[in-house]
């Protein structure tokens, strides 16, 4: 029973935005008082997945709904339209913002941050943008709320206020407002200029009367303007914003700031340029090589890194260009895979990073060298690690199994051999910088620690952290064994199917 079913339904997009946002002014209001505040930031976060959940309703009956907020220049104003991309966005953002609050609670108590009521009333913002931006008609709404996004998630970067958050901050928000700027920016007034239109509609606004030079120009100002997605040469802001705390880590990861890129990027794809057009550019393949180097390099970068969160964070880079590579395959299923995605990764490695969390409240360690035999301490935290690995490696019987098989028979329907191999040794080089962090952990030990374990050593993190990376380690089994809405959802979005017909060259493109 849909619970939101006496509101108009196009108001659903309004609450989703204002909810998270009137959360925030609340978390202000009740911030001399912590469990009341962070009451209040359950609540709001359960109370936007259920009205997510109630737009997801309307969109599997087929409901359309849209909402025009203004209309400074006719024909280019701020809208809004639900489609079943962004459906799928916003109930991954929803439903990973009420586990990172319990996460978020029991960390920043844990670790005594200061700052609190700060950290959570911009963690609320940052998904208030979020909301907006996966319910954007047009380019216009997407660029202004992208920007809201960095803006808001600023602060949480620099949370710690001390001389390497603020260097990480400047990073974070000098390449994320530079890229945008110089690159976004300019490619959506090149599209105004061509087309007359930046909303969003099914198969692209481009056709044959558009030069295929400006074309091929704009992919590329749009994949490197979009710079949350972490395209070499522009992602060191990602591993620069480790400073931050891990649930801002997490939230960087997993739910708002690299996903938004990724969403942006193959929301572009599929309905500004559209698939078919885009086969014909000629810097498809160009980003798509690039996309291919991102993901091997960082793979590599990550295997040399023994902090752990930086490990990690060299790991999002290259993930979170299979998305980017799967948008540029314009493959029907391809792009199936990229958006399956966006969930499966973000359950994996907000588990990751979860864990990563755990370890520095328990144990105080940072460094993977350090972690040998913490098995024997956090059981519980290192077997939801080794979960999570192997969903990020895309083994069964794990979540990130089905997005990257979508993505290599993407990759095969378009003859792009080269990117079936990018995909198979990257999968081999998550094995060698992720697996060997749970093994070590369980199967090492310390010396002079030969003694049976018991349950008497455990030293776990707090119930809250806890619980929350169980949940998401949960969620990697739970999407392997019970992927079918998703995937519904999926392939509802336009031109996208997990059922494409296909035939497969052998003597494809290397």
């Amino acid at each position: 029973m849909n619970l939101w079913q006496a509101v108009e339904p196009s108001q659903l997009i309004s609450l989703s935005i204002l909810i998270p946002f009137i959360g925030a002014l609340l978390i202000v209001a009740t911030g001399k008082h912590p469990n009341i505040r962070e009451a209040v930031t359950l609540i709001t976060a359960t109370v936007l997945f259920s009205v997510v959940l109630a737009i997801t309703d309307y969109t599997f009956h087929g409901v359309e709904l849209r909402l025009n907020v203004a209309e400074p220049i006719p024909g280019l104003g701020i809208s809004f339209e639900v489609e079943p991309l962004g459906v799928l966005f916003a109930l991954v953002a929803s439903f990973l913002w009420i586990i990172t609050s319990i996460y978020a609670i029991g960390y920043m108590r844990g670790h005594n941050e200061e700052n609190q009521t700060r950290f959570f009333c911009c963690f609320a913002l940052a998904i208030s943008s979020v909301m907006a931006i996966c319910f954007s008609g047009n380019l216009l709404t997407l660029f202004i709320f992208y920007e809201v996004l960095t803006l808001s998630t600023y602060p949480l970067v620099t949370h710690a206020g001390n001389d390497a958050a603020k260097k990480g901050g400047r990073v974070y928000l000098g390449i994320l407002l530079s890229t945008s700027i110089a690159f976004l920016l300019l490619a959506i007034l090149g599209t105004y200029s061509l087309t007359g239109t930046l909303d969003f509609q099914a198969g692209g606004i481009f056709d044959d009367s558009h030069s295929k030079t400006v074309l091929s120009v704009l992919l590329v100002l749009f994949c490197y303007g979009i710079g949350k997605a972490a395209i070499m040469p522009f992602h060191r802001w990602l591993p620069a914003a480790m400073v931050a705390p891990t649930p801002v880590s997490a939230l960087l990861h997993a739910v708002a700031v690299v996903k938004a890129g990724v969403f942006s990027i193959l929301k572009v794809v599929i309905y500004i340029f559209g698939l078919d057009e885009l086969k014909d550019l000629a810097t498809t393949d160009i980003m798509l090589y690039i996309g291919a180097a991102t993901i091997l390099i960082s793979s590599c970068i990550a295997m040399t890194k023994d902090n752990l969160k930086a490990r990690l964070a060299y790991s999002t880079v290259s993930q979170l260009s299979y998305i980017v590579v799967g948008a540029l395959l314009a493959s029907s299923i391809a792009s199936a895979g990229a958006a399956l995605h966006i969930a499966t990764h973000a359950v994996g490695k907000i588990t990751l990073f979860f864990c990563a969390g755990a370890i520095m409240v328990a144990s105080h360690k940072k460094n993977i060298s350090d972690m040998v035999g913490l098995g024997r301490q956090m059981p519980i935290t290192m077997a939801a690690f080794g979960i999570g690995a192997i969903s990020i490696i895309g083994l069964p019987p794990m979540a990130g199994t089905w997005s990257k098989w979508y993505l290599t028979i993407g990759a095969l329907e378009a003859d792009k051999l080269f990117i079936v191999a990018t995909l198979m040794i990257s999968s081999l080089l998550n094995i060698a910088y992720l697996l060997p962090i749970p093994v070590k952990a369980f199967f090492n030990t310390q010396s002079g620690e030969s003694k049976p374990w018991t349950w008497a050593e455990t030293q776990e993190a707090p119930l809250p952290i806890l619980i929350a990376l169980s949940v998401t380690s949960v969620g990697c089994l739970a999407l392997f064994f019970y992927p079918d809405p998703l995937i519904d959802l999926i392939n509802l979005i336009p031109g996208v199917s997990t059922h494409a017909d296909m035939t497969i060259s052998l003597e494809g493109e290397g």
